[in-house]
C-alpha cells in the first residue's frame, strides 16, 4: 500500500486528498448518491475506476448532461437484457442515449406490439430491482469476436473500432482506444446475467435507475442506411426521479395536444396528401389565410428595411450548382437530376443563393448600389430521408423567406448588426420573445476557402452576436461549407427550443461566381455576401407558431377573427350587417347561420379557436350593440355596434392576444 495524491474538482473549488492505492472514484464520493460517475483528465470513468497519483477527479452528478446520458445508456442496456430474456433469438443492434431518452435496435422475427412493450417494461423493473452490477471488462478484438459470435451487428461494430460514427450511435459501442464489454452481474453471487459491447461508463448498479418508461417502437435501418437491414427500434426515457419522469410525460402530453399535424387537421389548415408525396404539403383556405398574412406582414417589413424583391425559377441546369459547390457538398440532399435538352442535367433547386448571384451579376454594379438586399419567397426542394420527414417542420418542398445581401468589406459589420436586429424584432412581432444565439463554426472536413477568411468571418459574427446582449452558444463544426453562421434559437410557450433565423457570412461564393462591383477609384472589387433566412421556411415557421399558440392564433393571424352567433334566426340579418361593416374595415368576420342551437355554435367556434364570438339577441338589436364571448369563456356584454368593430380592429392592429 502506498499514498496516492489526487485533486478533487468541484465547480471552481479544488481539494487535494491523499488516499491509498486501490482507492476508487466511488470511495472519493462515498455517501453521495447523486454522483454516478467521474471525469478524469477529461474522460468519463465508472465509479469503480481506481485513481492514480496526480489524477484530477471531477464528480459527475446524475442530473448533469453527462449524468443523464449515463443513466439513459445504462437503462438501454437493461432494456436490451429484458428483450433478450423475453425474445432469446433477438439480435442486438445499437442503444445510445438521445435527447430526453434512449433507444435500442433489435433484429427480431416480427415487429414488437404494444403488449410486448408492456412485458419488456415489466421485465426491466425486475432487473432494476435485482440491483445487478455493471462491470467493465477490457477485451481484445479476437476475444470479443469469440464472445459475440452470435451477434452479427456487434461483429460489424468491432471492425469499426477507431472510425465509429456519432451520427448513427456506433461510437457508444466502440471508440479509438480499448475495446470493452460490460457485464451485468448478479449482486449476490457475481454470476454473469447478461453482457454487451460498450465503451461505457455506466451506473454502478441497475438499482440506481430511479425512473424510466418505454415510449414506442418503430422500424429503423441498421446504422441509418437504406441499404442495410430493417431493425425494430424501441424508444424509452429515464430520469433522476419519479417526479421528473412525471413532469416529462406531462410535457409530452401537452406537446401532443399542440402537435401541428393534429391541429392542422382539426382546424382545416393544411394536409400532406399521400398522392402528392411525403414532405409535400398543401395549404387549405384557412391555412392559406394564415400563411398569406404572415407573408404580407413580412413583405411590408422588408420593404421598410430597404429589401428589393426578386423571383427565380424552381429548376436549373446542374452547371449552376457545380459553380456554387452544392454538387460537391450537398448532392445527397438534392433530388436526382432530370435529363433534358439532349442529355443536360436539370435539378430542382435546393437553395436560392446561386440564382441571386446571377441577378447580382446580370449587369455591372457600383459601390453606390451597395448594400444591395435581394429578397425572395423562394420555394426549394430537398430530398430528406423518409425517416426524418416530419410534417411541416422537416419537409421536402418548402418556401424560404430568403435574402442575400451584397455589401463592401467596410459595410459588413454594420449590415450584419442591422440584419440581426431586424430579424429579432420581426420574430418578436410574431409573438416569440425568448431567444439565445448559436455561433456555428467551420467543419474542418467540409469547407471551401482559406483559414484566414474563415477566421475573419467567424470573429465578425461573434462581435455582432455579442452586441445583442443574448446568450451566445458555440456550435463547433456546424457551419455550412461556405461560411460561419449565427442562428437564432427561440423557445416556445412550453419551453421547447426551435432554430429560427440564420445569418451566414460568406466570402467564398462571391469568389466562385466572380462577382464584382466598381469601387470609388474605378477598380473592380469583390463584394461580401450575407445569407439570411428569417423564418427558415414559411412552412416550418407556420408549424412553430401553430404549436406555440396551440392553434389559438392572435387575432391578426387567425383565419377567422370573429364569428357572429345569433341567439335566434331573427338575429342573423343584424349580425350579417355587423360582419359586412367589419369586412369593410379589413377584418375577417363570418356569421354562423346554420340550424344548430346557439350553444353548439359556441362550442364549434371554441373548437376552431376563433378569437371573438360576437353574440346578438333582441336586446342587442334594440340597443344597437353586441356581446363578446372570448376563447376562455369570459363574456363582455352590451358593446355598441361601431365600438365593437373598432375594438376588434385595434386588437388586430396591435397584434395582441385575446
Amino acid at each position: 500500500m502506498s499514498d496516492v495524491r489526487v485533486i478533487i474538482q468541484r465547480d471552481s473549488e479544488r481539494e487535494e486528498r491523499v488516499v491509498t492505492t486501490g482507492t476508487t472514484a466511488a470511495d472519493l464520493f462515498a455517501g453521495e448518491r447523486s454522483i454516478i460517475a467521474a471525469r478524469v483528465a477529461g474522460e468519463l470513468k465508472d465509479l469503480a475506476y481506481e485513481v492514480s497519483d496526480g489524477d484530477e477527479v471531477e464528480a459527475v452528478e446524475i442530473s448533469s448532461d453527462d449524468g443523464l446520458n449515463i443513466l439513459r445508456h445504462s437503462t438501454a442496456h437493461v432494456m436490451a437484457q429484458a428483450v433478450q430474456e423475453l425474445f432469446p433469438d433477438a439480435k442486438l443492434g445499437i442503444g445510445p442515449p438521445v435527447k430526453d431518452g434512449f433507444y435500442y435496435d433489435f433484429d427480431v422475427e416480427k415487429p414488437f406490439t404494444p403488449e410486448d412493450l408492456k412485458a419488456i417494461e415489466k421485465k426491466m423493473q425486475e432487473i432494476q430491482k435485482r440491483g445487478q452490477k455493471f462491470a467493465r471488462r477490457v477485451v481484445t478484438d479476437e476475444s470479443a469476436r469469440e464472445e459475440l459470435a452470435n451477434e452479427p451487428y456487434k461483429l460489424e461494430l468491432i471492425g469499426l473500432k477507431g472510425s465509429a460514427s456519432h451520427d448513427d450511435g456506433a461510437d457508444v459501442e466502440v471508440g479509438a482506444g480499448e475495446l470493452t464489454i460490460y457485464d451485468n452481474l448478479d449482486a449476490k453471487t457475481g454470476e454473469l446475467c447478461w453482457k454487451d459491447l460498450c465503451r461505457g461508463p455506466h451506473l454502478p448498479s441497475t438499482r440506481l435507475i430511479p425512473a424510466f418508461k418505454l415510449m414506442r417502437n418503430a422500424a429503423a435501418y441498421w446504422r441509418g442506411s437504406e441499404k442495410n437491414p430493417m431493425l425494430q427500434r424501441i424508444y424509452g426515457t429515464a430520469w433522476p426521479s419519479k417526479d421528473e419522469l412525471k413532469a416529462y410525460l406531462d410535457f409530452l402530453a401537452e406537446a401532443e395536444k399542440r402537435d401541428h399535424r393534429k391541429l392542422g387537421n382539426e382546424l382545416d389548415l393544411f394536409s400532406i396528401p399521400e398522392q402528392i408525396g411525403s414532405g409535400l404539403a398543401v395549404f387549405h383556405p384557412k391555412g392559406g389565410i394564415v400563411r398569406r398574412v404572415m407573408e404580407d406582414y413580412s413583405r411590408r417589413r422588408h420593404e421598410e428595411e430597404g429589401y428589393e424583391f426578386v423571383y427565380t425559377p424552381h429548376a436549373t441546369k446542374g452547371k449552376l450548382f457545380e459553380t456554387s459547390g452544392h454538387l460537391d457538398w450537398y448532392a445527397e440532399g438534392m433530388y436526382p437530376p432530370m435529363q433534358l435538352d439532349e442529355g443536360v442535367d436539370y435539378y430542382l433547386k435546393p437553395m436560392n443563393c446561386p440564382m441571386h448571384n446571377l441577378i447580382f451579376d446580370a449587369r455591372g454594379r457600383s459601390y453606390r448600389e451597395l448594400p444591395l438586399r435581394l429578397f425572395e419567397f423562394g420555394t426549394v426542394y430537398r430530398y430528406e430521408k423518409s425517416g426524418v420527414v416530419h410534417g411541416l417542420t422537416r419537409a421536402r418542398g418548402f418556401t424560404q423567406d430568403d435574402a442575400h445581401i451584397y455589401c463592401t468589406r467596410e459595410q459588413m459589420s454594420e449590415e450584419l448588426d442591422k440584419t440581426l436586429t431586424f430579424v429579432l424584432g420581426l420574430l418578436r412581432d410574431y409573438g416569440l420573445t425568448d431567444f439565445y444565439l448559436e455561433l456555428s463554426t467551420k467543419d474542418p472536413e467540409k469547407f471551401v476557402g482559406s483559414d484566414e477568411v474563415w477566421e475573419e468571418a467567424t470573429e465578425t459574427l461573434r462581435q455582432v452576436a455579442e452586441k445583442q446582449g443574448l446568450p451566445l452558444v458555440p456550435d463547433p463544426g456546424g457551419a455550412a461549407f461556405y461560411g460561419p453562421k449565427i442562428s437564432v434559437q427561440a423557445k416556445d410557450a412550453i419551453g421547447r427550443t426551435w432554430q429560427m433565423s440564420t445569418i451566414q457570412l460568406d466570402f467564398n461564393l462571391p469568389e466562385r461566381f466572380d462577382l464584382e462591383y466598381t469601387g470609388p477609384d474605378g477598380s473592380k472589387q469583390r463584394p461580401v455576401m450575407i445569407h439570411r433566412a428569417l423564418f427558415g421556411s414559411i412552412e416550418r415557421f407556420f408549424a412553430v407558431l401553430l404549436e406555440h399558440y396551440a392553434g389559438a392564433f392572435p387575432a391578426w393571424l387567425a383565419p377567422v377573427q370573429a364569428i357572429g352567433i345569433p341567439i335566434g334566426d331573427g338575429h342573423v340579418e343584424y349580425l350579417e350587417k355587423f360582419a359586412a361593416a367589419a369586412r369593410r374595415k379589413g377584418l375577417r368576420v363570418e356569421v354562423d347561420s346554420s340550424s344548430d342551437r346557439m350553444q353548439k355554435k359556441i362550442r364549434n367556434a371554441q373548437k376552431q379557436k376563433v378569437p371573438f364570438m360576437v353574440i346578438a339577441g333582441d336586446e342587442d338589436m334594440s340597443n344597437g350593440s353586441v356581446s363578446f364571448r372570448y376563447r376562455d369563456g369570459s363574456q363582455e356584454n352590451g358593446i355598441p355596434f361601431d365600438e365593437a368593430i373598432a375594438k376588434i380592429a385595434t386588437v388586430v392592429e396591435e397584434r395582441a392576444q385575446v
